[in-house]
């Protein structure tokens, strides 16, 4: 049909389009159709019929208008040329004819056909009136369901403990609905103009169903550019709660067809507390729900929160049993320190970081509190008010999420229990019942002996891990150069094991003696005096039991940790960033990414031709101009204009891009998890919906209101 209205518009400039691309880019004027071919519904939609045709031109006013000298003129073709284009369609048609003739002979052998094998497929059957107003009416209630979607509405109103007994109100689908019916829309008045009034328009089954199938629409459109990307790789968020069930967030990342990397939110995966189940429920959600080949799949990574992280490590493991290709990497988005902190599978490192998280939501939420700590942080740092400075500045922003967290920490120990405790004692009415209360409960939990032990040690540890981890957040040639210090790390980390009992010793010394800057008593914790009481023999020291409970395990699982977030494919793919010409130059211009980019070699278009593509690489960026600056990042490298030019670096690029350890060089294609942050802090637990949070995140995808419709139909007739 498109090649119909091509022709009978006369263009010859869109005779090699697609139908794709015609119906992408470009429009039709309505005064073109005839009066019979177009569709009056209703007073605000018109819709063509489907055997629609233009065939009202004038394409001989322009000549005797003056003033249309200037305008673009429509080629006007001979009959020889409009014969010619004809031919040419008919002979296309003939070969793509014959080309299948073999397939169709087969099909006919097992087809019973009653007018024969020879006709033409008869064209779709014209809808009936109902058919037409049941769709009319389906795809009023898709348009009120993605409203309220992309404006984070709610579906439920007022619930029934808020209304008199007796009385009866609309949720806020059904307010919708008859909001619209009063504005003029004729489709849904005359469905419901019969209904009681205290019926239901749409029943909460029905909902669901149809939430379900836009919530499919609008990630579809996201996957289909995914799969056209071919790789990609899968990241997920810490778990959230769903209308009082845990779901794991779960976004992509892929180089689109702009050649820029985006990361965006597909969904949530119900969790599961058996970390198997989980890792099979996960793999069959990604391949056969939402249809992504992980054969593509280059990299995974998982932002846990505390006491998760041993469950979603089995996850990335079944993984890579199956897809070796499927790097396990980390997130660029979380702080290494606070992603190794998070992992320590020690009862006590997971209550102190609970507890840290609510000191800093509780002074965020206040700025008079915030105030407050900026009063007694300046009284303390009276001698160093440039340190004082830095802390008020820090205390302003997400100090939880740094790679210093925990020495920031220790610093603001003393000024943070002295303000707690002020709010907590304030006999005035200045502070709140909430305030107060939570203030003196975070003040309790700061001034615990087996916090402030934890926190220390903690700091100490991760102070190794500390520059590399700063490096890996950094620019593409401080991540390509963090991948030859590992080694260092890790051999300091195990002379620290060695020496355990003389680093342990120094560790102890310093919490207690922040406990006793803090007046807190120096104890063992009360849990275990009281699982040691009749046990005479037992004469732990308060050392010895942190070093066995805290610091081993601590020190022993970082190491593990590093060598299995940085495997040895890991490493291999981070040296081929040496294919960035900055880094490039950096070595000046010796480097051999041909010995890492074998694990990549059947991601190339020409992987035969690698190393002299690669040569001629070095060659360009070697003797350039002196004017030409070489790029920094994948994605200036990406949009160089003679990219194309060698296609197995671009490929290469394009998987180096996607690792999750990469950062998003360009911020507003990062907005998946912006999004998915705002959206969990801006609605109320019990009123979030898997299905509505997607079309929320992804407001600005398009959506087809037709498919959505259709779809609904086919499912539920």
């Amino acid at each position: 049909r498109c090649q119909r209205w091509v022709e009978n518009c006369r263009r010859a400039d869109l005779e090699d389009k697609t139908p794709d691309q015609l119906n992408k880019h470009y429009r039709l004027c309505a005064k073109h159709f005839e009066t019979s071919m177009i569709c009056r519904s209703s007073p605000y939609r018109t819709v063509l019929r489907d055997n629609a045709v233009p065939t009202i031109f004038d394409l001989t006013s322009h000549l005797n208008n003056p003033h249309s000298r200037h305008r673009k003129r429509i080629k006007e073709l001979s009959e020889d040329e409009i014969r010619t284009l004809k031919q040419q369609k008919i002979d296309e048609a003939f070969e793509r004819e014959q080309a299948t003739q073999e397939l169709n002979e087969s099909n006919e052998q097992n087809t019973v056909s009653e007018e024969g094998g020879g006709e033409r497929e008869e064209e779709a059957v014209p809808l009936t009136l109902e058919e037409r107003e049941n769709k009319d009416y389906l795809k009023s209630l898709f348009e009120i369901l993605i409203l309220m979607g992309k404006q984070n509405i709610p579906l439920d109103g007022h619930s029934v403990d808020e209304l008199p007994e007796g009385i009866f109100t609309s949720d806020n689908f059904q307010a919708l609905l008859e909001y619209r019916i009063n504005a003029g829309d004729e489709v849904l008045r005359k469905r419901f103009e019969m209904t009681a009034v205290n019926l239901e328009y749409c029943s909460k089954t029905q909902q669901k169903q149809m939430l379900e199938i836009c919530e499919s629409c609008v990630r579809e459109e996201t996957l289909r550019e995914v799969r056209d990307s071919h790789f990609f790789s899968i990241v997920t968020d810490e778990v959230v709660d769903i209308a009082g069930e845990e779901h794991l967030p779960v976004l992509v990342r892929f180089v689109d067809d702009s050649h820029n990397l985006r990361e965006e939110f597909i969904g949530f995966l119900p969790y599961e507390a058996d970390p198997e189940i989980l890792a099979v429920k996960f793999h069959a959600t990604i391949t056969e729900k939402w249809g992504l080949n992980m054969e593509y799949c280059r990299g995974q990574a998982y932002i846990v929160s505390s006491g998760f992280a041993s469950k979603m490590k089995v996850v990335a493991t079944r993984l890579l049993e199956k897809y070796p290709q499927a790097v396990y990497t980390l997130c660029s988005s979380c702080a290494l320190n606070v992603w190794l902190a998070k992992s320590v599978p020690v009862v006590g490192v997971s209550i102190a970081l609970g507890t840290i998280e609510e000191v800093c939501c509780l002074f965020n939420q206040s700025p008079q509190l915030l105030v407050e700590l900026d009063n007694t942080i300046s009284v303390l740092f009276q001698n160093n008010k440039e340190k004082g400075n830095e802390l008020k500045e820090i205390c302003r922003s997400q100090w939880t999420g740094r790679h210093d967290t925990f020495e920031v920490l220790v610093d603001l120990m003393q000024a943070l229990v002295l303000c707690l405790d002020a709010v907590s004692s304030d006999s005035s009415v200045r502070w709140n019942n909430f305030i107060a209360g939570r203030a003196f409960v975070l003040s309790s939990a700061l001034t615990d002996f087996d916090f402030i032990v934890t926190i220390v040690i903690l700091k100490n540890v991760l102070s190794f891990t500390r520059a590399f981890g700063k490096n890996l957040q950094g620019q593409t040639s401080d991540v390509f150069f963090a991948a030859s210090s590992l080694t260092a790390v890790l051999h300091s980390l195990n002379e620290v094991m060695e020496n355990i009992e003389v680093y342990h010793e120094f560790w102890f010394e310093e919490a207690t003696n922040l406990a006793t800057k803090l007046d807190v008593q120096i104890k063992l914790p009360g849990k275990f005096r009281r699982a040691q009481q009749g046990n005479l023999d037992s004469e732990v020291t308060s050392e010895n039991y942190y070093k066995e409970i805290l610091s081993v395990p601590t020190v022993e699982h970082i190491i593990q940790e590093l060598k299995d977030i940085f495997s040895e494919q890991h490493l291999k793919a981070l040296k081929c960033l040496s294919l960035v010409p900055s880094v490039m130059g950096q070595l000046k211009f010796n480097t051999s990414e041909e010995h890492h980019a074998d694990m990549y070699k059947n991601d190339l278009p020409n992987p035969d031709t690698l190393s002299a593509e690669l040569h001629c690489w070095r060659i360009k960026w070697k003797h350039r101009g002196k004017d030409i600056e070489l790029p920094a990042t994948i994605y200036e490298a990406l949009h160089l204009p003679d990219i194309k030019f060698f296609p197995n670096v671009y490929a290469l690029l394009k998987v180096l891009c996607i690792l999750p350890v990469m950062k998003v060089e360009n911020e507003k294609y990062e907005i998946g998890r912006k999004r998915l942050k705002a959206y969990l802090k801006n609605t109320l637990t019990e009123q979030r919906s898997s299905n509505l949070a997607l079309l929320n995140i992804n407001f600005d995808i398009k959506h087809d209101l037709d498919l959505m419709v259709d779809t609904y139909i086919k499912l539920y007739p």
